[in-house]
C-alpha cells in the first residue's frame, strides 16, 4: 500500500520559492478612497493640534517635563540594555537596508519595480517633510533643555517630530501597504503599529525625545502612508519608463553584438569541359613524363661559379674562429713525385 506524504506548511513555502519568477496577473494597488481621505484629514488635524499645543506651552508641555523628571531609564534600569537594541528598529539606515532587501527580492520574483519605487517615494517624503519640520521648529531635546517648563522651540534643536518614530511607522508600514492579500495586510498593519509604538516609547525611556515628539512622529509617518495612493500614477509611469529604457538598451546591445552574415547563394553545378584528341595526348604526356620517349636529361647545374678543381689542388683554409694556428709551412698536395735514388756516401 503506497501512501503519499502530506505536505507541511514549510514544504509549501519551499515549493513556492522554487517556482520561476512570474509577474502576478493582478496587483492590488490601493486607491485614495473616501475612508482614506477621512483618515488623512483626521491625522493632519491631530498633527496641527500637537504643534499648536506646544507653541502655546499648554498642558502637553507640562506633561513632557513631568515624564522627563520621572526618568524612566532609572526607574526600570533592568531593561535598559534591551531598549538600546530595540530602538535600532527606528534608525533609518539599518531598517531601510532590511526592508529594501526584502522588497527587492519581491520585485525580482514578480517582475515589477513597484515595491522598490514605493519604498523610495515614501522615504523621500519622510526626509522632506520630517526634516523640514525639525529644522523649522528647532526644538531642543530633554538632555539639552535650558528652562524648566518652557517649550524649547526655535533654539537650534532637531528633535521635533521624532525621526525614529516616523521612520519606524513608514519603514514597517510600507510592508503592510504593499501586502498582496487582505489577511497579510491586516497582520502586517498590526505588527508595524506595535513596532513603531515600541520604538517611540523607547526614545522617551532613554530620554532622547519628549513625549510630544513621539506623538508628532506617529502622525507624520501615518500621513505619509495615507498619502501614498496619490503617488501611485507617478510610480506606474516611472516603472514603465525604466522598463522602456531597459528594453531599448537590450536591443541596442543585441544589435551591437550580432554580426551581419552574407546571404548564402545556391550552389553552382559545374559541367565537364570537352577535351580534344590532341589535348588528351598532351595530358597523358604531362601526367607520365618518365615513360615518355621524348623526355630529355638536362646536365647538372653547379651552384658555385668558376671552374671545378681537384681536391688536391685547393689551398688549405683555416676555419674562421678556430683556435688552431694557421699552417704556413703546409704545402698543397700535388701529383706524386718520383722517388729520389739512394746513393752511398
Amino acid at each position: 500500500m503506497c501512501t503519499e506524504r502530506k505536505l507541511t506548511r514549510l514544504d509549501r513555502v519551499f515549493a513556492r520559492l522554487d517556482r520561476e519568477p512570474e509577474r502576478p496577473a493582478h496587483i492590488d494597488v490601493p486607491r485614495m478612497t473616501r475612508h482614506r481621505v477621512v483618515l488623512f484629514t483626521s491625522t493632519l488635524a491631530f498633527y496641527v493640534a500637537i504643534v499648536w499645543a506646544i507653541l502655546i506651552t499648554s498642558w502637553l508641555v507640562r506633561l513632557d517635563w513631568q515624564v522627563m523628571f520621572f526618568r524612566p531609564y532609572q526607574q526600570w534600569a533592568e531593561i535598559h540594555a534591551f531598549v538600546d537594541y530595540y530602538v535600532v528598529l527606528g534608525q533609518r539606515g539599518p531598517t531601510a537596508v532590511m526592508v529594501a532587501a526584502w522588497l527587492g527580492w519581491r520585485s525580482w520574483r514578480q517582475h515589477t519595480l513597484r515595491p522598490l519605487l514605493a519604498l523610495g517615494v515614501s522615504l523621500l517624503l519622510l526626509n522632506v517633510t520630517v526634516g523640514a519640520a525639525k529644522i523649522g521648529m528647532g526644538r531642543l531635546g530633554p538632555h539639552y533643555a535650558t528652562t524648566v517648563g518652557s517649550n524649547e522651540m526655535w533654539l537650534g534643536g532637531d528633535i521635533f517630530p521624532s525621526g525614529h518614530t516616523a521612520n519606524a511607522v513608514v519603514t514597517w508600514g510600507i510592508l503592510a501597504y504593499l501586502a498582496s492579500t487582505p489577511r497579510a495586510r491586516r497582520w502586517l498593519s498590526a505588527l508595524s503599529a506595535v513596532t513603531s509604538l515600541g520604538v517611540g516609547l523607547s526614545t522617551v525611556y532613554l530620554g532622547t525625545h519628549w513625549l510630544s515628539d513621539v506623538l508628532l512622529g506617529w502622525a507624520a509617518g501615518l500621513l505619509i502612508l495615507l498619502a501614498l495612493p496619490w503617488f501611485e500614477p507617478l510610480i506606474a509611469r516611472s516603472e514603465a519608463r525604466i522598463f522602456d529604457v531597459r528594453d531599448r538598451w537590450r536591443e541596442r546591445r543585441a544589435g551591437a553584438v550580432a554580426v551581419p552574415t552574407a546571404p548564402v547563394e545556391a550552389p553552382v553545378l559545374l559541367k565537364p569541359h570537352p577535351v580534344a584528341v590532341d589535348d588528351e595526348a598532351a595530358a597523358r604526356e604531362v601526367a607520365s613524363p618518365a615513360h615518355s620517349p621524348r623526355t630529355t636529361v638536362h646536365p647538372p647545374v653547379y651552384l658555385a661559379p668558376g671552374p671545378h678543381t681537384a681536391r688536391g689542388e685547393r689551398t688549405p683554409v683555416t676555419p674562421a674562429g678556430s683556435r688552431r694556428p694557421p699552417h704556413t709551412e703546409r704545402i698543397a698536395r700535388g701529383p706524386a713525385q718520383p722517388a729520389r735514388p739512394l746513393t752511398g756516401g
